[in-house]
């Protein structure tokens, strides 16, 4: 494979890997903010904010963890003979269901970006008693949908490679 192809898959392998390790611990501010919602029950102090909050965190872990998520290949599957199959006619068949899956996101990520620029240009609010601001969770969801994106052009070399017999 060029080396271009090679740093590409690196990179991207890199990026996606810190970004969900830090996606990850997200997840302990998700619990801090569910428990402040029950304290704040307990001595009858009105939280609006949290539910939507966790909502908001709930959301950037998915989109910020998927792509390290496929990137461990721990994504779910339906796997009624992918299994069966040997490596190289796994490889076939993932090379050529990638576009698919790229297509699906590049329509994901033009949407995206229409609500986010939406959002950003008429300071797009929540209609809740909170009426947090929503364009910061939509650019998070569109990164999240970009970097999907590109650990899914990653897999489509990786899969290359390996019909090629190369490893990346």
């Amino acid at each position: 494979m060029p080396n271009w192809i090679r740093s590409y898959v690196r990179a991207v392998d890199a990026v996606n890997y810190r970004v969900g390790r830090m996606s990850m611990y997200l997840l302990f501010v998700l619990m801090g903010v569910l428990l402040w919602s029950s304290i704040s029950k307990i001595i009858e102090q009105n939280a609006i904010w949290t539910l939507e909050m966790a909502q908001f965190i709930m959301v950037a872990y998915y989109m910020l963890g998927g792509p390290y998520s496929l990137q461990l290949d721990s994504n779910v599957r339906m796997d009624l003979l992918y299994h069966r199959w040997s490596d190289r006619t796994r490889a076939w068949v993932d090379a050529f269901s990638v576009f698919a899956l790229l297509f699906y996101l590049g329509v994901l990520l033009y949407g995206a970006v229409e609500s986010t620029a939406y959002s950003l240009e008429y300071a797009e609010r929540s209609p809740t008693a909170w009426r947090p601001y929503i364009a910061p969770i939509k650019i998070v969801m569109c990164v999240g949908i970009f970097l999907m994106l590109l650990q899914a052009i990653s897999f489509f070399f990786k899969d290359v490679a390996k019909l090629r017999g190369e490893e990346l």
